[in-house]
C-alpha cells in the first residue's frame, strides 16, 4: 500500500509542475517559490513512503527466507532415511543460496506488481479524462508490456529451473568428490575428477548465461514498447500545442497546463510496467527455487520419533523386546527379547534387517507392524527421547561435526572423556593430534585411519556411560588387532553392566557374545 501511495503522489507534483508551467506560458502570474516548495514536500513524502515500504518488504523477505531455511533445516535434522531431493550438497545450496533468491522476489517484483496493478490505471484514468487519443495510445501500449512478458517469461522459468537443478547437481558432486578426496589421491584419479568438475561447472556457467539473456532480452523488448508509447504521446501532445492536430480532446483544445500534465504522466504510466519486467528474472528465479521447496517438501521421509530434544532417561531395566515387527519390504522380524546386561549379537546376510533392528531398538524409527518395548513399556515417540537418553550409538560410518574432536565425542554432555578415550583405546591417537582434542578433523575424520575414527565413535558412544550400546558392525573393514581393541572396549562396558548389543557380520565378535540372533538371508 505505501508502494502504491508513493507511485500515485507523482501525479499531485506532475500537476503542481505542469499547472505552474501551464501559467508561465499563457503568461499567467505564477508563484515559482509556493510550486518548487509544493513540489518539494511532496517528493520528501514520496521518498519516506518509497523507503518505508521498501524497509518493510526486506524485513518480510528476510522473515520468510529465515523461515524457509528454518523449515528445511528442521525437516532434514528430523529425516531418519535419505533425502529423495538429493545429497547434503542439494540441500545445502537450496538451504543456503538458493533461498536467498526470493528476496528480490519480494522486495522488487512484489511491490513492482502491487504498483502496475493500480498505478497505471489512475494513470489511464486522469489520461482519457485530459484527452482520448492520449488514453487510446497509452491503452495499446501498455498491454503488449505484460503480453510480452508473459511470452518470454515462459522461457526464463525454463532457464531458471535448469540452472537452479545445476547448482544443486554440482554441489552434490563436489560434496561427493571432497568426501573421497583422499581415495582420490591413492588412486592419482585428481586429473579425472578436475576435467569432470570443470565440465560440469562450465555447464553451469553456460546455463546462467542462457538466463542472463533472456533477461536482457526482455528488458530491451520492453524497453522499446515503453519508449515508443511515450514518443506517440509527445508526438501528439506537440502537435496538438501547435495547432496541427484539432483531434483527440472533449471539444476544447488541448490545454498547455492538460499537454504538459500529459507528457509527465506518460512516462510513469509505463515505470511499474517496466519495474516489473526488470523484475521479472527474479519471478522466474523464484519460481524455480519454490518449484524445489515443494519438491523437498512434498516426500517428508520418516520422521524422527520425539522431539530430538535432551530429557530425563527413562526409568525401568534396560529390558528390549520387539514383538511381530516388520521391514520396509515386508519381511517378519523373530520376536527378540533381549535382557538387562545381557551381550547379544545380531547377525544375519546383507539386506536381512540388522542396522533396521537396531533403528527399531534405539527408536530412530517406528514399526510399521507390531511394536518395541523399552524398560518394561512401549516404544513411541512419547518415550523415545527419553529412552534414546539411555543409550550409546556406534555407526557403521564414522562422521564427525564441524568443530574440534573434544566437541564431536562430548556433544555438549557430562562424562569422563579420559576413561572413555582410554577404553577406546584411542587416548594416545588423540594426544599425537597436532593440536590434541581441539583438532578440527572434518566430516570423515582426516587426519585420523579408519580403525581411529572408529575408536573415536566407540569413545564417543561410551562417554556418558550408557545403559545400553548399539553398535552397527563396530569391526567391519578392520586389521585383527584394530578389531580386538574394539571389541574389548565394548566388552569393558558390558563388564561394567551395560547392555550390549551388537550387528555384525564379524563370527570372532560374535562369538564373544552371550547370544546370538540369526536374521537369515536378505529379506
Amino acid at each position: 500500500m505505501l508502494s502504491i501511495l508513493a507511485g500515485l503522489l507523482w501525479i499531485a507534483q506532475a500537476a503542481v509542475v505542469a499547472q505552474a508551467l501551464g501559467d508561465m506560458l499563457q503568461g499567467q502570474q505564477v508563484q515559482p517559490a509556493v510550486s518548487a516548495i509544493l513540489f518539494a514536500l511532496l517528493g520528501a513524502l514520496r521518498a519516506v513512503l518509497t523507503y518505508r515500504a521498501e524497509t518493510l518488504a526486506q524485513t518480510a523477505a528476510d522473515a520468510v527466507i529465515s523461515g524457509a531455511r528454518r523449515a528445511i533445516v528442521l525437516a532434514e535434522a528430523g529425516r531418519t532415511d535419505d533425502n529423495p531431493f538429493g545429497g547434503a550438497g542439494a540441500v545445502a545450496a537450496l538451504a543456503g543460496e538458493k533461498l536467498e533468491l526470493l528476496g528480490p522476489f519480494l522486495t522488487r517484483y512484489a511491490l513492482a506488481r502491487a504498483r502496475v496493478m493500480v498505478v497505471p490505471l489512475a494513470i489511464l484514468v486522469l489520461a482519457f479524462w485530459q484527452s482520448w487519443a492520449v488514453g487510446a495510445i497509452l491503452l495499446v501500449a501498455g498491454p503488449l508490456i505484460p503480453v510480452f512478458m508473459a511470452l518470454i517469461g515462459l522461457a526464463a522459468k525454463e532457464a531458471s529451473a535448469r540452472q537452479m537443478a545445476e547448482i544443486g547437481t554440482l554441489n552434490d558432486f563436489l560434496v561427493e568428490r571432497l568426501s573421497a578426496l583422499v581415495d582420490i589421491r591413492v588412486l592419482g584419479a585428481g586429473d579425472r575428477v578436475m576435467a569432470g568438475f570443470a565440465a560440469q561447472a562450465g555447464d553451469l556457467r553456460a546455463r546462467t548465461m542462457a538466463v542472463l539473456r533472456v533477461a536482457f532480452l526482455s528488458s530491451t523488448v520492453l524497453e522499446l514498447f515503453a519508449a515508443i508509447g511515450v514518443a506517440m504521446v509527445a508526438v501528439y501532445v506537440g502537435f496538438s500545442l501547435l495547432g496541427t492536430l484539432a483531434f483527440g480532446t472533449w471539444g476544447a483544445p488541448l490545454s498547455p497546463q492538460a499537454g504538459i500534465f500529459l507528457l509527465l504522466l506518460a512516462p510513469e504510466f509505463f515505470q511499474p510496467l517496466r519495474d516489473l519486467a526488470a523484475a521479472w528474472h527474479d519471478k522466474a528465479a523464484a519460481d524455480a527455487v519454490l518449484d524445489e521447496v515443494a519438491t523437498f517438501s512434498a516426500d517428508a521421509g520418516t520422521p524422527l520419533p520425539g522431539r530430538g530434544a535432551r530429557v530425563e532417561p527413562l526409568p525401568g531395566p534396560t529390558s528390549v523386546r520387539l514383538l511381530g515387527c516388520c521391514l520396509p519390504s515386508g519381511m517378519v522380524l523373530p520376536d527378540l527379547t533381549i535382557q538387562p546386561g545381557e551381550r547379544v549379537a545380531i547377525v544375519g546376510a546383507s539386506g536381512a534387517g540388522k542396522t533396521t533392528v537396531l533403528r527399531l531398538i534405539a527408536g530412530l524409527t517406528l514399526p510399521d507392524q507390531g511394536e518395541v518395548q523399552v524398560a518394561d513399556q512401549r516404544l513411541s515417540a512419547d518415550t523415545a527421547d527419553a529412552w534414546r537418553a539411555r543409550l550409546g550409538w556406534m555407526p557403521q560410518a564414522p562422521h564427525f561435526l564441524t568443530g574440534s574432536l573434544r566437541a564431536n565425542l562430548t556433544l555438549g554432555r557430562l562424562g569422563d572423556l579420559p576413561a572413555a578415550l582410554r577404553t577406546a583405546a584411542v587416548d594416545n591417537v588423540a594426544l599425537a593430534l597436532p593440536r590434541g582434542l581441539n583438532t578440527r578433523l572434518g566430516e570423515t575424520g582426516g587426519g585420523l585411519s579408519g580403525g581411529e575414527a572408529r575408536r573415536m565413535t566407540l569413545a564417543r558412544a561410551i562417554l556418558s556411560a550408557p545403559d545400553v550400546i548399539l553398535a552397527d558392525e563396530p569391526t567391519a573393514d578392520l586389521d585383527a588387532a584394530t578389531a580386538d581393541l574394539v571389541t574389548k572396549g565394548l566388552l569393558a562396558e558390558a563388564t561394567r553392566g551395560a547392555t550390549l548389543i551388537v550387528a555384525t557380520h564379524d563370527p570372532a565378535l560374535a562369538a564373544r557374545m552371550d547370544r546370538v540372533v540369526d536374521l537369515g538371508g536378505a529379506g
